[in-house]
């Protein structure tokens, strides 16, 4: 471990377990600059408290001794630790939310992905020239990403994505209209459409590792930032089966073929000729407050596939998917719920669970299992009925 000795990380670390009133953040970063925006900013929050600063991760070990903070913000260009390592180290022997705020995890970086795959809960931009005016600007979204990370769970951390809130809250009444009356479905093909946010990086990346080749075409709604699709398609590419990449408007939707909706435009399914799908990548407003929606993929699929369909809602603040899936369920798609023990956070989920859209709820590392066992009986079916 560069420059890090033998500290432990769990001396003096037992107040995480304590009953606090207010968010405890620890902000590191070697700019005393930054230190100074970032501390002054979620102060202004009454709900967060910065008990400490550190200018390296040396610094905020000794510091995390005597207080244990609730969340971390963190830098990972810094001197004798680098963020990454310190990370990973905070991940693996005493997990906690950690967001990282650093200017090498602009457009899609490589380390910003191997921060969310080390458990970091979100991965935020910082600006490289007028800083503090700047963070200064983006304050509501700062507090917003560091609330978000508070309400994680560390441990699912451990074993992420990046939030940025955008009101109104508008409905996927603005991409598309609902589906009423009698509806008649184009597509005939199976087809498998997943919604996820927080921790989602890691549980997509479980399951989709997980499946065969021969699996139904795939379509992905993963809240990510602009930028930052394209870079987490690829890397998955290179470590499924499947062939993974980001949504081209217009791409043919085919067996062992997974398509991630852009960062900043929302991914629909439309039907093709001969009963086939092919992706349609729009602009538009955020739906339920994020841009991809899973809400406006879920009823794209639910318009065109119906009972064809299987629908997966996974670990992920707020509701978005859930109004979605339900429509999905309603037109006889099979559906399916991460449960809340194996959630990095258990907010889409829950939603979708309480509106009654989910056929079945189940653990993470049982999802790809139930995909395979679904969609083969849907192919039987189909094929019985021929």
């Amino acid at each position: 471990m560069e420059g890090g000795g033998d500290q432990s990380l769990f001396v003096g670390g037992g107040c995480r377990g304590l009953v606090v009133s207010k968010i405890r953040v620890l902000v590191v970063d070697d700019s005393a600059l930054v230190r100074q925006v970032m501390s002054s900013v979620l102060s202004t929050d009454p709900e967060i408290k910065v008990i400490a600063t550190a200018a390296d991760p040396i610094f905020a070990l000794a510091k995390m001794q005597i207080e244990w903070p609730d969340v971390i913000t963190l830098d990972l260009e810094m001197p004798r630790m680098d963020g990454l390592t310190f990370l990973r180290r905070i991940m693996s022997e005493h997990p906690t939310p950690v967001v990282i705020c650093s200017t090498l995890t602009e457009a899609g970086s490589k380390i910003a992905l191997e921060a969310l795959a080390a458990g970091a809960a979100e991965v935020i931009a910082k600006p490289k020239i007028g800083l503090q005016e700047r963070l200064t600007e983006s304050a509501a979204t700062l507090i917003q990403v560091v609330k978000s990370a508070a309400r994680a769970n560390p441990r699912r951390l451990a074993s992420t994505n990046v939030y940025t809130p955008v009101p109104p809250k508008l409905s996927a009444d603005v991409m598309l209209p609902p589906i009423s009356g009698r509806h008649v479905f184009r597509g005939k093909e199976s087809l498998i459409a997943i919604g996820a946010s927080t921790g989602g990086t890691q549980a997509l990346e479980l399951v989709l590792r997980s499946l065969p080749q021969d699996v139904p075409g795939i379509v992905v709604v993963q809240h990510m930032p602009e930028f930052f699709t394209k870079a987490f398609a690829d890397r998955l590419n290179t470590l499924c089966a499947l062939e993974v990449r980001e949504a081209v408007d217009g791409d043919q939707i085919t067996p062992g073929l997974v398509l991630i909706a852009p960062g900043g435009r929302h991914l629909l399914v439309a039907a093709s000729t001969g009963g086939a799908y092919h992706a349609e990548v729009r602009d538009g407003p955020p739906v339920s407050r994020h841009r991809p929606s899973v809400n406006v993929l879920f009823r794209s699929v639910a318009r065109v596939a119906g009972p064809c369909a299987l629908g997966i809602i996974m670990t992920g603040m707020g509701d978005d998917g859930a109004i979605g899936l339900a429509e999905m369920h309603k037109t006889g798609a099979r559906t399916i719920a991460q449960d809340e023990a194996s959630c990095v956070v258990y907010g889409m989920p829950k939603e979708a669970v309480a509106l009654g859209a989910v056929d079945r709820i189940m653990p993470l590392n049982q999802i790809a299992n139930a995909i395979v066992e679904t969609m083969g009986k849907h192919r039987s079916t189909a094929h019985s009925s021929l």
